[in-house]
């Protein structure tokens, strides 16, 4: 038998109508005891079908599956539309949704050198001060032992 095509019982409960925030929000049981767990993408075409909503207005998260399986229990948000949802849904879960793209960015210990850089100080400096962040300090420090570490925490590694 496909994976689909394994009986699941959808139970909501606690359903609130928000019209603050355009939605309605639930807390979702799933029952599958056949199967390991159920796919979002799954519960919010079920959901879908069961609230007369489109899919791409629903959100759906936190679902955890219960110890020994075959049920789950999570958290539904079924927005009014998809401007409600575009305002009010944090943007990683659209980018889940594929509702909005992922912004790529610089790691965190980049951007704090970055930010290091011009704020040292309270003070705007050029970008040819060397300001080595504390973490990047640290790890370098790892790479020697005994005396040499205060020697690699300053020293650049430029080859």
């Amino acid at each position: 038998m496909a994976e689909r095509e394994q009986p699941v019982t959808l139970r909501t409960r606690k359903f609130i109508r928000n019209p603050l925030l355009g939605r309605k929000q639930m807390v979702v049981d799933v029952l599958h005891p056949s199967r390991p767990n159920v796919s979002k993408d799954e519960l919010r075409s079920k959901l879908a079908e069961l609230y007369k909503a489109p899919k791409d207005t629903i959100s759906v998260f936190g679902f955890r599956t219960q110890y020994g399986g075959g049920k789950s229990t999570g958290f539904a948000l079924i927005y009014d539309s998809n401007e409600v949802m575009k305002k009010f849904e944090p943007h990683y879960r659209l980018v889940r949704y594929g509702a909005a793209t992922k912004v790529e960015k610089a790691s965190r210990q980049q951007r704090d050198y970055e930010w290091l850089v011009v704020f040292e100080g309270g003070r705007i400096l050029g970008s040819s001060v060397d300001v080595i962040p504390g973490k990047q300090r640290k790890n370098r420090a790892k790479t020697v032992r005994g005396t040499a570490k205060t020697k690699a925490a300053t020293k650049d590694k430029k080859k």
